[in-house]
């Protein structure tokens, strides 16, 4: 059975509370506030129950018209809908409660059928305008999803080809994030949005594309390269940035142009002395910039076919004694301010921030307690596919057990190998194991 709406009722008369609790009793819910600050408390308190508020103008202690103008603050008025209810019929006050986001004004004395009309045509009003929302929220994150999978994909066979751990293109993603949000934290000059960081951050990922024209026997050699063979490693980064350039559906879009920019000049210098083009100092985009600076960063502290892995210590030692190029001065102040931040975080972090032991206890904590909204179990099956895949890349076997129901479960790859099954009920009985 499906629950009551529930309205709140705020008024400082207990007869007009008493009336309209009357009237609307058999079909609602109903919650009571004889001010306006009790209003607000019991939203602090239960803003996700609530689907309507009958508000009066004057009370004592708080007005109706201070109510809306904190919801207006905290942003409750963009999804719970206010019907204000009062003996005042001036225009004044009339158009001054719409200002303030009032879905509409009933003048006392109440009619019955009225309000009970009103009340019932918010609300629905509301809740479709919420489903609508949720509709094209749920799209959008589909397409973003769908979008994101793909770069990564593209961008980890790259990886796998290059004989890196796969890991490297979600580190490069991490930390360019957060170098980038150090730098709006310590200046404005770059007038970075939230969602100019995420476009670059998404970019990032398509930094080596360019490599998957370069010879493997030169990708994959342990040893030092020949000058010639260095040449032809360096051509990747032109290779990359002309692959984008003759993307023709799709050369407008701002995430190709700024993946563009990513790949041709991330092994720009800012002293000048980098390739392919010699760009100097702010001539090289900052998102390029910042890549750059992750990407030696994340090669350092990683295990290449050439190299064991350094400490975080003895990389941040050898960028600021200028071993590993020249960048930014503003930067490195970034890096070395969220230094500490990286050096934990690139030890959990995926794309989303989270380890998979984490993401998969909140997950099942979040599915269990019906609370999980549809962007939350949208972003956690981005996360399921990543993982999958990558599993699969890498020839990792997933297993997950759950405690409470005695089951094993095993990934489809993993299982295969193994020669069993998927799902094994009760593995400790199983003679197999």
């Amino acid at each position: 059975m499906k629950s009551r709406d529930k309205v709140l009722i705020v008024d400082d008369s207990d007869i007009n509370r008493s009336l309209l609790a009357d009237m609307l009793a058999q079909d609602y819910e109903l919650v009571e506030a004889s001010n306006g600050l009790e209003a607000v408390t019991v939203l602090s308190q239960q803003y996700n129950e609530i689907s309507l508020v009958l508000l009066d103008i004057v009370m004592p202690m708080m007005d109706g018209f201070e109510v809306l103008a904190s919801m207006n603050k905290s942003g409750y008025i963009d999804h719970i809908p206010v019907i204000m209810i009062s003996a005042e019929t001036s225009s004044v006050y009339i158009d001054h409660a719409y200002d303030l986001g009032a879905a509409e004004y009933i003048s006392r004395p109440f009619d019955e059928k009225t309000v009970k009309r009103r009340v019932k045509n918010t609300i629905m009003l509301y809740a479709k305008q919420k489903y609508l929302e949720n509709m094209v929220t749920e799209q959008l994150l589909e397409k973003e999803k769908n979008n994101l999978v793909m770069v990564e994909i593209l961008s980890h066979i790259v990886e796998f080809r290059n004989g890196e751990s796969g890991l490297h293109v979600m580190h490069i993603r991490v930390i360019t994030e957060t170098l980038l949000k150090q730098l709006c934290r310590m200046t404005d000059r770059y007038n970075l949005t939230p969602e100019q960081i995420a476009m670059i951050s998404n970019a990032s990922a398509l930094h080596d594309i360019g490599k998957i024209s370069i010879p493997e026997s030169i990708l994959n050699k342990p040893g030092k390269l020949t000058p010639q063979e260095y040449e032809i490693i360096k051509t990747h980064s032109a290779i990359g940035a002309e692959m984008l350039e003759k993307i023709h559906y799709f050369e407008t879009e701002k995430l190709v142009q700024v993946a563009r920019d990513i790949c041709r000049w991330h092994h720009e210098r800012y002293d000048g002395r980098g390739y392919p083009d010699g760009l100097k100092g702010e001539e090289i985009p900052i998102s390029a910039q910042v890549v750059s600076l992750a990407d030696v960063y994340d090669a350092l502290v990683s295990v290449r076919v050439y190299k064991a892995a350094y400490t975080h210590e003895e990389a941040m030692q050898m960028i600021f004694n200028g071993e590993c190029g020249a960048f930014n001065p503003l930067l490195l102040e970034c890096l070395k301010e969220a230094g500490p931040t990286l050096k934990k975080e690139l030890k959990v972090r995926s794309l989303s921030g989270a380890s998979r032991i984490e993401l998969q206890d909140m997950a099942r904590n979040l599915i269990q307690s019906g609370n999980a909204s549809n962007r939350t179990l949208a972003l956690l099956e981005q996360e399921r596919t990543k993982y999958q895949f990558f599993a699969s890349m890498s020839k990792e076997i997933q297993f997950e057990y759950n405690y409470h129901s005695d089951l094993l479960s095993i990934s489809e790859w993993g299982a295969a190998q193994l020669g069993i099954n998927e799902v094994i009920m009760h593995p400790k009985q199983n003679p197999r194991f």
